[in-house]
């Protein structure tokens, strides 16, 4: 079932506090990067995961999930659909609340995986862009 009601993806937001980015980018023209710039601006908690470390936009890059400490609501995907198992895997041994797969980044078995963990999943709609949509900020800046 893909999650379409409205009112469930704004309870998605409000509750929402801390997003782990997977695939999380340095370059700001990257929607890994222009995405989670966006839901930061809105008060989100951003912890970038990008396996280069570093610093994407003034937090500490985490290599992996299972690196991150302290709670993760949401897990935003910015990587290929091949890697989306390992990544609802790496989701559930992290304790998210919910997996949100970034549009064309998800499979069927990824989602599956998932919910059977008890994982709320939202696949092929983009996180920042359906913030703006429903009307709680003004939506990112177009690539």
């Amino acid at each position: 079932m893909k999650i379409e009601n409205e009112d469930e993806l704004r309870r998605i937001y409000a509750d929402t506090k801390t997003i782990a980015v997977v695939g999380a980018s340095s370059d700001p023209s990257k929607p890994g990067n222009r995405i989670p710039r966006y839901l930061q601006s809105q008060g989100y908690r951003i912890v970038p995961i990008s396996p280069k470390g570093g610093e994407i936009l003034g937090e500490p890059a985490f290599s992996s999930l299972a690196d991150v400490e302290g709670s993760i609501d949401v897990v935003d995907v910015f990587r290929p659909p091949d890697e989306a198992e390992d990544v609802a895997s790496a989701a559930i041994s992290a304790d998210a609340k919910i997996l949100w797969f970034q549009l064309g980044t998800h499979t069927d078995e990824a989602v599956e995986l998932a919910r059977d963990a008890g994982l709320t999943v939202v696949y092929g709609r983009c996180m920042g862009v359906t913030h703006g949509a429903l009307g709680l900020g003004p939506g990112p800046d177009p690539a």
